[in-house]
C-alpha cells in the first residue's frame, strides 16, 4: 500500500454532541476545540450551525479563533443551512462546508418523503450553492451502505460534478459489515463506478450500532479511504461513532500493515478523552481500548511477570505514546505549590501564576481532607476548577445539611447564592439524602425537574476517596447534565445537580433568543 496520508475528522462536538443526555456549552466547545489543535487533528467539524443560535455562535468562535485545522460546520440540504455554515466558518483560514442528505429508499420514503429525482436535484443545487462560497466542500450521502449502488453511484458522481471535494460514504446505522465483500467491495465499487472520484477525497463515517465502526473505518484505510471520521471515546448518536483514538492507535501501532502516515500528536490523546469525559459526563469505561482505567493495568500474575522483564511482551503500545501520565507522585498537605505546578505540568496542565494559586488553595482543602493526593485526584480538581469556569453559573453552592434517611424520610437543607450574590436557604424531604436534596435545590430555585440518571463513581482507591456524581435531569423533554465531585458523595450529589439545573437554565435564557433563519420541514 503507498505511503500516504490519512486525514482525521473529529466530529465530537457535532455528532459527539447529539448523544442523548450531552449539551455543551460555547465555552466547552471552544475548550475542546483547543484541545484537539493540540492533538492536530485535521479537520474538526465544531458543529450544526443552523441547528441553534447558540450552536452558531460556537461555530462561530471557533472558526475565528482556532488556527492550523480545518474547522466545518455540518448543513442539511437547504438553502438556509448552507447559508448559515458559510456565515459561520466565513471566518476560518480553512473553512469548509459539509451537505448531507438522505440517499437510501428506506429514509427518502419515511423521512424526507420525497423521490430519487428530488432528492438528487436537492443534493446537486445545494453542493452548487455551498461550493459558490468556498472550495472545500464535503458531501455526505446518509445511510449510504443501505443505499441502491446504482442510485448511490450517480448521486456521488453528480454531486463531483457539482463541485464536492471530499465525498464521505456514511454507515449512519452501523449497518456495514467490515469484510471483503461488504464494506470493502462497496468501497471498491463506488471507485470503478463513479467518475471523478480519483480526483476528490474519499471518506467515511461509521456509527457502532454493531460495534464495527472502528473495524469499517480501518477497512475502508485498507480500500483507499484516505478521511476518516470519527468521536473522541466514540461518542455520539445511539452506541455512538468510531473511536478516533482507537483509529489512531490502530494506524500509528500497526504502520506496517496499513503503510499510511497521519499527522496526530499521540501524546494529546489521553487528555482529549479525559477532557470530553468530564465535559460530556460520559464515563470511560474502565477496560475502553487506548484509554480505559485498565488499558495498561495488569492483574495476572503471569502478564505481571512478563511485563517487568519486558513491557512489550504485554503491551503492543506505551502508555506514555497516549499521553497517560507516569510517575505518579503522591501529594500531600504539606506539599507547596512548586511541587503541585511541577506534578500540573507532567500531567500536561500549563496555568498561570494566578491560576497555580487558585488551584493551590483548592488543593489545600482537598489536601486537608485527604491524606494522600494522587494523580487522579489532580485531575479532577482540574476538571471542577475547568468546569466552574465554563460552565454557565447562575446559582452556586453554598452549604448542604442532611438528617435522616435510613429506613425513612429524609430532610435536607441547602443554601444558594443566587446570580445577584444573594443568599437564599430552604429545605425539603425526599426518600433519601440526595432526593431530599435536589428537592431542596428546586424549592430554593423554583424549578421542577425530573431525575432521570444518577451515577456515582469513586475517583480513586482508599475510604478517603474523592467520589464524582453524574446527574442527568429532564424537563420538556431535553436532557441536561451535570458533574460533581467531593469526598463527601452527598455533598458532590448536590453539586451535580445545581450543575444540570445551571445548564437547564441557561437553556431556557437562549431558548428566547430568536433562531436564524428558517428550518427545513
Amino acid at each position: 500500500m503507498a505511503n500516504d496520508k490519512v486525514l482525521l475528522l473529529d466530529t465530537t462536538l457535532r455528532d459527539g454532541e447529539q448523544s442523548a443526555g450531552i449539551g455543551m456549552t460555547g465555552a466547552e466547545k471552544m475548550e475542546i476545540a483547543r484541545q484537539l489543535q493540540r492533538m492536530n487533528v485535521d479537520i474538526i467539524e465544531a458543529g450544526f450551525a443552523a441547528s441553534s443560535p447558540g450552536d452558531f455562535e460556537a461555530v462561530s468562535a471557533i472558526a475565528r479563533e482556532v488556527k492550523g485545522p480545518i474547522i466545518a460546520s455540518l448543513a442539511r440540504a437547504h438553502p438556509n443551512d448552507v447559508d448559515q455554515a458559510w456565515r459561520a466558518v466565513e471566518h476560518s483560514e480553512r473553512p469548509r462546508i459539509h451537505v448531507f442528505l438522505s440517499s437510501s429508499e428506506i429514509h427518502q420514503m419515511h423521512q424526507l418523503r420525497k423521490n430519487r429525482e428530488e432528492v438528487m436535484e436537492m443534493a446537486v443545487t445545494m453542493v452548487e450553492r455551498a461550493r459558490g462560497y468556498c472550495e472545500d466542500v464535503e458531501f455526505s450521502p446518509m445511510d449510504a451502505t443501505r443505499t441502491n449502488p446504482e442510485y448511490l453511484y450517480q448521486m456521488l458522481a453528480e454531486v463531483i460534478r457539482a463541485g464536492a471535494s471530499t465525498i464521505n460514504i456514511a454507515d449512519t446505522v452501523g449497518y456495514a459489515i467490515p469484510s471483503a465483500n461488504g464494506f470493502a467491495q462497496l468501497l471498491r465499487d463506488i471507485q470503478a463506478n463513479v467518475p471523478g472520484i480519483e480526483n476528490v477525497t474519499l471518506s467515511v463515517h461509521c456509527h457502532n450500532d454493531l460495534g464495527l465502526a472502528v473495524a469499517n473505518s480501518l477497512t475502508a484505510i485498507e480500500t483507499g479511504a484516505r478521511q476518516v471520521e470519527g468521536c473522541i471515546n466514540g461518542i455520539g448518536e445511539r452506541a455512538g461513532n468510531a473511536s478516533l483514538e482507537e483509529i489512531i492507535m490502530a494506524l500509528d501501532t500497526r504502520k506496517d500493515h496499513f503503510g499510511v502516515d497521519i499527522g496526530i500528536d499521540t501524546t494529546q490523546i489521553y487528555p482529549s478523552s479525559r477532557m470530553v469525559s468530564r465535559i460530556s459526563g460520559m464515563a470511560v469505561q474502565a477496560n475502553k481500548a487506548v484509554v480505559g482505567e485498565n488499558a495498561f493495568r495488569h492483574a495476572s500474575g503471569i502478564h505481571q511477570d512478563g511485563v517487568l522483564k519486558d513491557r512489550s511482551t504485554y503491551e503492543v503500545m506505551q502508555p506514555e505514546r497516549v499521553g497517560v501520565p507516569g510517575n505518579s507522585l503522591v501529594l500531600g498537605k504539606l506539599s507547596g505549590r512548586a511541587g503541585l505546578q511541577a506534578r500540573l505540568e507532567a500531567l500536561g496542565y500549563s496555568l498561570s501564576r494566578d491560576e497555580v494559586s487558585r488551584v493551590f488553595e483548592s488543593f489545600k482543602v482537598l489536601a486537608d481532607r485527604k491524606r494522600e493526593v494522587t494523580d487522579r485526584d489532580l485531575e479532577i480538581l482540574m476538571d471542577e476548577e475547568s468546569r466552574e469556569a465554563t460552565e454557565p453559573i447562575s446559582y452556586t453552592l453554598d452549604q448542604v445539611q442532611f438528617s435522616g434517611g435510613d429506613h425513612g424520610i429524609a430532610t435536607a437543607t441547602v443554601r444558594l447564592i443566587d446570580p445577584e450574590g444573594i443568599p437564599t436557604t430552604d429545605a425539603a424531604t425526599g426518600n433519601g439524602p440526595v432526593n431530599a436534596i435536589c428537592n431542596a435545590i428546586d424549592r430554593a430555585i423554583g424549578v421542577v425537574n425530573r431525575l432521570v440518571d444518577f451515577n456515582v463513581q469513586a475517583a480513586t482507591e482508599g475510604r478517603d476517596s474523592l467520589g464524582t456524581v453524574t446527574i442527568r435531569i429532564e424537563k420538556d423533554g431535553k436532557t441536561y447534565t451535570g458533574r460533581g465531585a467531593d469526598t463527601d458523595i452527598v455533598v458532590a450529589s448536590a453539586k451535580a445537580y445545581l450543575s444540570a439545573v445551571n445548564r437547564q437554565l441557561a437553556s431556557d435564557e437562549s431558548a428566547n433568543v430568536p433562531a436564524l433563519g428558517s428550518t427545513p420541514d
